[in-house]
């Protein structure tokens, strides 16, 4: 394997955790970053598993050793990546997914420009709302101002597509894994320089689909429910049509 780092980020009620899940089940040799945190686990959360739960004292004792690969404070709560799982990683020659925010990949994508990059969209605010209704109820949390500010939140990670590779527009379930494997893979095809296989050119096919360049009028739709504006080279597209 050659080492591939897999970021992935979604506003939180995205979908992008049982994305991730689903993917894992398809996809050999990938190996995926638990993060560290110091909120409280949710639900059925258990530590190692979903999370590794620390306090805010150990979070930040392992950030003064330099122990993060990048590290966020969102919610007032801290999360980060060590730099060991990257390492462990590569001793395994497998490849790596990290499960970031925008924060966290903006410090990655810095470090380690090679890396590719997933951005995970709701099809609709309308849509990401009701999902973040649906989690709050089975996590027994009725608030109101929990899910304006995941809400506005979301708004303002959405602005942040721009800077990943590949769009995912997360509208059904069984549709989304199977492009976010084939991105996995496609990149895996390209970068081992191999002549491609029938298989290998249905992968290519489907990830290309989901290129930035490619989901524009999708992206519009997107953005004009979130009420965001149209960046300049969306807006210029635009015109030229």
């Amino acid at each position: 394997m050659s080492g591939i780092l897999y970021i992935i980020s979604a506003p939180s009620g995205s979908g992008k955790t049982t994305l991730v899940n689903e993917l894992r089940q398809y996809v050999t040799s990938l190996e995926f970053s638990i993060s560290y945190t110091t909120r409280p686990p949710r639900g059925s959360e258990q530590d190692g598993r979903e999370y590794h739960f620390i306090t805010r004292s150990e979070f930040e004792a392992m950030k003064d050793r330099d122990e993060f690969l990048e590290f966020a404070e969102v919610f007032g709560n801290y999360y980060g990546t060590a730099r060991s799982v990257l390492e462990q990683a590569r001793e395994h020659g497998h490849d790596l997914l990290l499960d970031i925010d925008v924060q966290g990949a903006r410090q990655v994508k810095k470090k380690m420009p090679e890396a590719l990059s997933i951005f995970v969209l709701p099809p609709s605010r309308k849509e990401l709302e009701s999902r973040l209704r649906k989690r709050s109820q089975s996590e027994n949390m009725h608030s109101e101002e929990v899910i304006k500010r995941r809400l506005d939140t979301a708004r303002k990670e959405i602005e942040n597509y721009p800077n990943y590779d590949y769009i995912l527009v997360n509208d059904r379930l069984e549709q989304s894994v199977d492009q976010l494997q084939a991105i996995v893979l496609a990149e895996r095809i390209r970068r081992a320089g191999k002549p491609f296989s029938n298989e290998d050119q249905r992968f290519l096919t489907t990830a290309e689909k989901c290129l930035k360049s490619n989901m524009e009028e999708k992206i519009r739709n997107i953005l004009a429910s979130f009420d965001v504006a149209l960046p300049a080279v969306l807006e210029n597209a635009e015109v030229k049509r």
